[in-house]
């Protein structure tokens, strides 16, 4: 018998903290990668394990150091970084955020790296905002890239639109109807597989995606590519016709009002759940100005933006849909609206292009 027996006390069990996210800094830019390394390791629950100046030095410490998540540079010297993102996928996967600068061109280059199989975008400050000022949003992201490192898998070919043949006509009761959509992390790439899989004919769409300001753009006209409905970034106060497809703008609030019919809004109000965009604004808005004739999807994501306009449109009699854990990136914003109890269907993302159509075709 121990002492502690003969005394009648327990003997305490260490408490072990639970293990960091390591991160590893990949950046042609000495300045750049101690700004970044420096933000996340404020972060208690990240370890910057290590910086590399190009994927040749990238990836002899990814085979040394194994780390979590990647920050990514696509603009680098010897090798750039979608080349690089694409071996390292087919190779050995692991997370990737990519920082980048992201003019017009480099939105396009962002996109085929979220095709390629990077997790998120995010885009490097410009000249009027430090990069320091990134770092708790980019902190919020590598930990999103983390939790989808369990669900990562190579890129998959879009699957031909499966949806029913029959759409939903033109009619009185259209015009009041209208489909709303959210997604957070790995929503980029799950609506480039499910918006190409929608047909003409159906009420308007909206979509917010948590994105990078100058990303959205790219995205549309991505999405524009290779849909058959037609998809824009949204504009402020625009009418919202069936058939057509609109994406909220980054860093803008898209929200919904009716006024001699249904027109889009933009708004600059502050962040919600740390988003802007944020699908609670867009989603309160349809609940307020479509009721009923609103059909509703979340999508993958961190956090549970979302979950509150969801029970605002169920309450007003819409329809509700969310993504199945089994094809979530992240499933977080979906697992949100489940567990408060307001979703009337949850699909996989294969399906969701199905069930958008069945609904509207029931309201």
């Amino acid at each position: 018998m121990t002492r502690d027996e003969r005394s009648g006390m327990t003997e305490a069990v260490p408490c072990t903290p639970p293990r960091r996210i390591r991160v590893l800094v990949v950046d042609d830019s000495a300045v750049v990668r101690k700004v970044i390394g420096d933000a996340l390791s404020r972060d208690p629950e990240l370890e910057v394990v290590g910086t590399a100046p190009d994927p040749y030095v990238a990836r002899e410490k990814i085979a040394r150091l194994d780390p979590d998540v990647l920050t990514l540079d696509l603009e680098m010297p010897r090798m750039d970084g979608l080349t690089f993102l694409r071996i390292l996928m087919k190779h050995h996967p692991v997370p990737v955020v990519v920082v980048s600068s992201l003019a017009q061109a480099g939105s396009r280059a962002a996109l085929a790296a979220v095709e390629a199989g990077a997790v998120d975008v995010l885009a490097k400050p410009d000249g009027t905002m430090s990069i320091g000022a990134l770092a708790d949003k980019l902190a919020w992201h590598v930990k999103a890239a983390a939790a989808a490192g369990r669900h990562l898998r190579r890129p998959a070919p879009l699957r031909q639109p499966v949806v029913p043949r029959p759409t939903v006509g033109a009619s009185a009761t259209l015009d009041r109807q209208v489909i709303v959509i959210g997604a957070s992390t790995g929503g980029v790439d799950a609506l480039r597989q499910l918006v190409p899989s929608l047909p003409q004919g159906l009420p308007p769409i909206l979509i917010v995606q948590h994105i990078a300001p100058s990303f959205s753009r790219a995205v549309a006209e991505r999405l524009a590519e290779m849909s058959q409905v037609a998809v824009r970034e949204a504009g402020d106060d625009e009418p919202l016709s069936p058939g057509e497809c609109v994406i909220a703008p980054g860093d803008v609030h898209l929200a919904i009002e009716c006024r001699g019919g249904l027109r889009t809004r933009l708004v600059r109000s502050p962040p919600l759940h740390h988003c802007r965009p944020a699908v609670d604004v867009l989603f309160r808005s349809a609940a307020e100005a479509a009721g009923p004739h609103t059909v509703a999807a979340i999508l993958t994501g961190m956090g549970s933006d979302g979950a509150i306009g969801m029970q605002a449109i169920r309450s007003a009699g819409g329809t509700t849909l969310a993504e199945h854990e089994s094809t979530c990136v992240v499933y977080g914003m979906p697992r949100a609206a489940v567990e408060l109890g307001v979703i009337d269907r949850v699909v996989p993302l294969h399906d969701m292009g199905t069930a958008i159509v069945e609904a509207a075709a029931r309201r």
